[in-house]
Formats: C-alpha cells, structure tokens, sequence
C-alpha cells in the first residue's frame, strides 16, 4: 500500500514490506520505484523491513519541489534530506540502498547523520565528480551508446531518446521488462513528470563527493561491468572508495550486468548485500 511523507511543502510516496531491521531503497533518475520491484520480496524473506520510496519529482511522489539552494534542480542533497527524514518517520536506523544518483544521495545521509544510517549499498552509483573521456567515445561501444543518449535525452528532452538509453543500460532484461519499461513511460507521460526527470540533470555529484571523506560506517558500491555510464566501471567503482576513509568501502561487480543489476540481477544483488549485512553485524 502506497503511504506518503509530508516534508516542507512535498510529499515522498513510499511502501513498507516486512519485518525486521529497516532498509531504505531509493532509485535512480527518470524512474520510479518499481524498479526494485525484484529486490524487495528477497530481502524481505531475509528478515528485513524494507522502505521502497519514490525520488521527489518521480513515481507517486508530489512534484515541484524546491531544492536546499533555493533552484529548481533536484539534488543528492535533497534526496539525502528526504530519506533521513523517511528514516526517523520509520523510526530508524537504517541501510540506505541507493541507485544511480541516489547512491550519492546515500553516501550524504550517512555522513550527515552517522547515527541514523547504519550502512549504504551503492548500486551504479553517481557519487564522485565525473569527466567526460572523449577518447573512450571512440573506442567503447558500449560507452558511446550510452553516452550519446544520456546526452540527448537532456539536450532534446525527449522520452524516446531515455527509453532507448534504458533498452541499451538493461543488456540483461528480466522476464517482465517490456511491462516495466510500458509502465514507466506512461509515467513519464503524466502531465509535469517529465520535466521533473529533467530538474536531476540540473545537479552534479560534486555534492556527493565532498561528502565521501566524512563517511563514519561501511559502503559496499555494486557495479555491473556492462554498465554504458562510464568508459571503465570498475575504476569508477574503485576511485569512489578510494575517496572514502581507508577501510570502509568495498566493491563488488556483477559479470555482464548494466545499470541496473537490481532490476537484471536481483538475486545477486540481494547475496552480496545480505553478505555485507551480516559482515557488519559479526565485525
């Protein structure tokens, strides 16, 4: 059942399942919580109560926010603000489980406020300041197919161009994608929906970076090997914990996985978490 998260002026649309210690999940950009429509029944059979939210803007959540700098972007700072304020409605701590730009919005939350977030997992995530390697255009194909849409949907702000970057970031598609992605696009269809999408392009993950040497609990970054965001993913995965205190983080790649490997490989993602979990829990 959805509930909702009244915050300033907004509302956070969100669903519990389970029983247990809390875990928070927040999707990417330009999608909606549905996303981790796989990874929820596993960790709930895990013993845990998870928290699936919509991004402000996204899914079921109210739209026209104002961000913390008083723009119209939408931020890892806001994200990290409303999941530490889902976290105390809920009644806390918590792990926060981040994709994409919430991965940075994870590593925020936790370094702000240690007390409330125990542990992060960052699935594919934006959380360090990104170049742009030109050179890599050329030679990786799967970079450029990425790349090339990623910059169109923002340049054109064109939904046609964001479902094909989705069919090229999902090189595994799980049995009901075509439903999922039916569905998402008739989200984004919703009047408003998206140019709230488009609010995301507005912020960068420098936010996210400045937060990383203040880090207190331990980080597990999951990173597909086919993800098209980046010329390499696992030194990206890498130079994130190579910004986080000595010790914290770890990283973790799923063979073959794209962006989304809760959505292409929940099983996997679900055995490496619960690991972490319980390495936390014994350490």
């Amino acid at each position: 059942m959805t509930e909702y998260l009244t915050i300033g002026n907004g509302q956070i649309a969100y669903d519990v399942t389970g029983e247990g210690p809390l875990i928070v999940l927040s999707h990417g950009m330009g999608d909606h919580r549905n996303a981790f429509r796989h990874l929820v029944p596993l960790l709930v059979d895990a013993g845990y109560r998870v928290a699936n939210a919509d991004l402000r803007g996204h899914g079921d959540s109210s739209m026209n926010w104002t961000s913390h700098d008083g723009s119209e972007a939408i931020s890892r700072t806001d994200v990290a603000g409303d999941l530490l304020a889902l976290i105390r409605h809920l009644g806390g701590p918590a792990v926060i489980i981040g994709h994409s730009l919430s991965g940075g919005a994870a590593t925020i939350a936790a370094a702000q406020a240690p007390e409330l977030v125990t542990a992060i997992v960052e699935l594919d995530p934006f959380t360090k300041k990104q170049t742009f390697p030109l050179g890599a255009l050329l030679t990786v194909r799967r970079y450029r197919r990425g790349a090339l849409r990623l910059i169109g949907t923002q340049l054109f702000k064109s939904l046609g161009i964001w479902m094909s970057y989705l069919d090229v970031a999902y090189p595994n598609k799980p049995s009901d994608h075509a439903e999922a992605m039916a569905t998402l696009a008739a989200k984004l269809r919703e009047p408003g929906r998206f140019a709230e999408f488009m609010k995301t392009g507005k912020s960068t993950p420098a936010d996210a970076h400045a937060q990383l040497p203040n880090l207190a609990g331990p980080a597990l970054i999951i990173m597909g090997t086919e993800d098209p965001d980046w010329a390499d993913p696992k030194a990206e995965a890498d130079a994130v914990v190579a910004l986080m205190p000595a010790g914290l983080g770890r990283v973790a790649m799923l063979e073959g996985s794209g962006h989304y490997p809760h959505a292409e490989a929940a099983e996997q993602v679900a055995e490496l978490t619960l690991k972490f979990l319980a390495g936390q829990q014994h350490a």
